[in-house]
C-alpha cells in the first residue's frame, strides 16, 4: 500500500517538474533510497530527475554534503543536505530527509523524529515530523512525507 502511495506521488512530481521545466535532486539518510527509487520509476524521469545521494553515515553528510559539525538529526542538517545535493547535482530544486528511525535515539532525538528540507536555491523550508512505529514503518512514512513536501515545493515553484 505505501509503495502505491509513493508511486502516485512520484507521478504527480513528474508531471509538475515537467510542466515547470524544473530539475530535482534528493539527499536521503534514514530512508536509504526509497525516495529516489520512487522518482526514478516515474514517467520521463530522465527529463527532470538529476539523481540522489544516500548519505547514511554521518561522515558522508559532513564530508560530501557540507553538513556542519554537530548532530545530523536536526533541521540544520536537513537544510545543509538539501543545499548540498542541489549544488552537487546542479538541480533547480532539492529535497533532503534525515531522522532517527529507531529502535533507539540518535543525536538525542527519539525514534520517529524526522526533518525534511526543500531547497530551491533562494529559500529553504524545513519540516519536523514526529512519527510512530517500527523502524521500517518510520522509514516508509518518512519517504512518503518527503515526496509530499517535494511536490508542494514544485507546486510553489516560482522560477522557470
Amino acid at each position: 500500500m505505501q509503495n502505491e502511495a509513493r508511486d502516485r506521488l512520484a507521478d504527480e512530481i513528474s508531471k509538475a517538474a515537467r510542466r515547470r521545466g524544473v530539475t530535482v535532486a534528493v539527499a536521503e539518510s534514514l530512508t536509504g533510497g526509497m525516495v529516489a527509487t520512487a522518482l526514478a520509476a516515474a514517467e520521463a524521469a530522465s527529463e527532470w530527475f538529476r539523481g540522489s545521494l544516500v548519505a547514511y553515515s554521518s561522515e558522508v553528510k559532513h564530508d560530501v554534503l557540507d553538513v556542519p559539525d554537530g548532530p545530523v538529526v536536526s533541521p540544520e542538517a536537513a537544510e545543509a543536505m538539501a543545499a548540498g545535493v542541489r549544488r552537487l547535482l546542479s538541480a533547480d530544486l532539492a529535497v533532503a530527509v534525515t531522522g532517527s528511525g529507531g529502535p533507539s535515539a540518535q543525536d538525542g532525538q527519539e525514534p520517529g523524529t524526522v526533518f525534511v528540507a526543500v531547497d530551491d536555491g533562494s529559500r529553504t523550508s524545513v519540516q519536523r515530523l514526529d512519527l510512530d512505529g517500527e523502524p521500517g514503518e518510520i522509514c516508509a512514512e518518512s519517504a512518503e512525507h518527503t515526496l509530499r513536501l517535494l511536490l508542494a515545493g514544485l507546486e510553489g515553484w516560482l522560477g522557470g
